[in-house]
């Protein structure tokens, strides 16, 4: 999440337990070129109703729903798609709610509120049809005045949404709105009922993408004007889960929405346990269908001996773990402080002793998968003696200020991945780091005020795209823009690569804004992620996308 969406890590470790509780998707450009040049889009190039037999397209000649899927959540900071902006709250969101597009669990883009869209010459106008038979959980049709009132929602300065201009900013007249110029989106045209026109800045390779992200979903202005402070307790989405339960700290049950327009979902109910304790425990005493698998019985259940081995499943993530300076506040304000901090980690130790070599270094920023990524080595490499000549060359010269390490995570203890990155820094600096811990939401929110000195996260790729983590993340006017990094080089660069349109031409531009990034140790790039499961055998057709994206629809469980 985003949606992006961002996943906060505390200590890698927890990654592999934390994985079904963090997950994203976000999709590709699916369009057929027909002989005029524009593209329209549609599954296998067929609109994508379902053809239930009795002419109404209404789906309901489809099984109804059944079963139960069982297994450990978390409770989401937001169910509002227009704000979240945290993978947590992600997992319910793209199944309770849904937009025009979204993303399948292959990450390629697909018509959903919309069944066909097509896109013109110029690649500045993308005219969406709406799916007849679309409707909100109460049964309400959604309407293309819907869908406006959804966009122009999120871009209202009122919602207080830090997303909504990375995602939906390239809409003419979008940032008009976001800075409080404008309440109407000019780039939306409402073209009837069933129809909506929206009109782009400029030709963008990747703005499909953008829409498949929460902050384009669509909302019920009816039931958010009536209750305006309660409506996501029992929020009305088009998504095929409509939210049955939420007990804070216990559960959340999620119930199938069986007149879903793209057909009633498999499976019926999913029931997320928040409470705490081992997962592990629970999965083989059959209280949960899926877990996560810890370091410390993960060779064990690798083992093809293991009676587990037969259930276990390992996917890759669309994820880098991260340390982010903020360049404005010393003594990150000097780059070669930074540039020591990097090369005093010893990554691979810490991937070799402490997490088993069970995630990967990360070489670089764009995650494997992500088109942009390559093998090569592009980070730091551990070289303590040239740290500590930084250091001292450095206009702090061995006079550090105090420093903190802000992490996600109340109370929490410190992570042995974090412990040893401070005991490094210590050991090969001399200083000494303090760790400052703050629950889920006041830490995201000081992160984007700019108000710690370096920090500790994770960020998922919410679209397999690398404009998703290098523009939003590092352009110097981007609200997303944490660590505060302003290169004109870079932005300029990143411009550029906003419109081009020769793919290869594109990547090359990021790959040379990501050597930059590095170099100049805006960030300290530290693992990517890869995720260990465990799923009964009585579950089918469960998967692990590598991001988060709605998953649970073509699930079945016959326990």
């Amino acid at each position: 999440m985003s949606n992006r969406l961002t996943l906060g890590i505390v200590g890698v470790a927890a990654v592999l337990v934390l994985a079904l509780a963090g997950f994203l998707v976000l999709v590709v450009a699916g369009g057929d070129d027909d002989d005029d040049g524009s593209t329209t889009s549609g599954q296998n190039g067929e609109e994508p109703g379902n053809d239930d037999g009795d002419g109404d397209d209404d789906g309901d000649d489809s099984e109804p729903a059944s079963g139960e899927l069982r297994l450990r959540g978390e409770d989401p900071l937001v169910l509002d798609p227009a704000i979240a902006q945290d993978a947590g709250s992600a997992n319910y969101i793209v199944e309770i709610f849904s937009g025009l597009v979204r993303l399948d669990t292959n990450l390629d883009v697909q018509p959903d509120v919309a069944e066909r869209y097509e896109t013109s010459d110029d690649g500045t106008v993308y005219t969406f049809h709406l799916h007849p038979s679309a409707s909100f959980q109460d049964g309400r049709p959604v309407l293309a005045e819907d869908v406006k009132y959804s966009f122009e929602r999120a871009l209202n300065p009122d919602t207080g949404s830090i997303v909504a201009e990375n995602f939906l900013g390239d809409i003419v007249g979008a940032r008009d709105v976001s800075r409080g110029r404008a309440t109407e989106l000019s780039g939306l045209r409402v073209v009837d009922d069933a129809t909506v026109e929206i009109t782009i800045d400029a030709p963008k390779p990747y703005f499909i993408y953008k829409l498949t992200y929460p902050t384009a979903f669509i909302v019920d202005e009816r039931q958010i004007t009536a209750n305006p402070s309660r409506w996501t307790q029992k929020p009305n989405g088009t998504g095929p889960y409509e939210l049955g339960e939420w007990r804070l700290g216990e559960r959340i049950v999620l119930q199938a929405y069986e007149r879903h327009h793209l057909g009633p979902p498999k499976l019926k109910t999913v029931r997320f346990e928040l409470s705490g304790g081992s997962s592990l425990v629970a999965y083989q005493d059959g209280d949960i269908d899926v877990t996560g698998i810890g370091l410390d019985d993960l060779s064990r259940i690798q083992d093809p001996g293991d009676p587990l081995h037969a259930e276990y499943v390992e996917t890759t993530q669309q994820l880098i773990d991260y340390i982010g300076f903020n360049v404005n506040v010393p003594p990150f304000d000097d780059p070669d402080v930074r540039r020591a901090f990097a090369l005093a980690i010893d990554r691979q130790k810490i991937a070799e002793v402490i997490l088993e070599d069970a995630i990967p270094v990360a070489n670089g920023i764009i995650p494997p998968g992500v088109p942009g990524h390559t093998d090569e080595d592009k980070t730091f490499p551990y070289d303590p003696e040239r740290a500590r000549q930084l250091i001292a060359g450095s206009q702090y010269g061995n006079d550090l200020p105090e420093i903190t390490l802000a992490e996600s995570g109340a109370g929490a203890t410190v992570g042995p991945t974090t412990e040893a990155i401070v005991q490094m820094w210590r050991d090969e600096l001399g200083v000494d780091v303090r760790i400052q811990h703050a629950e889920s939401g006041t830490f995201f929110s000081d992160v984007d005020q700019g108000r710690y000195q370096m920090f500790h996260l994770g960020w998922i790729m919410d679209y397999p795209d690398p404009e998703n983590v290098l523009d939003l993340l590092f352009h110097g006017e981007s609200r997303q823009n944490n660590t505060r990094y302003d290169n004109p080089d870079v932005n300029a660069k990143l411009e550029q690569a906003r419109v081009e349109q020769d793919s290869e031409a594109r990547l090359r531009l990021y790959q040379e804004v990501e050597r930059t990034l590095i170099e100049d140790a805006a960030w300290v790039p530290l693992f990517f992620d890869r995720s260990y499961i465990l799923v009964k055998p009585y579950v089918q057709g469960f998967t692990l996308p590598p991001t988060v994206v709605e998953r649970f629809r073509d699930v079945e469980v016959n326990r």
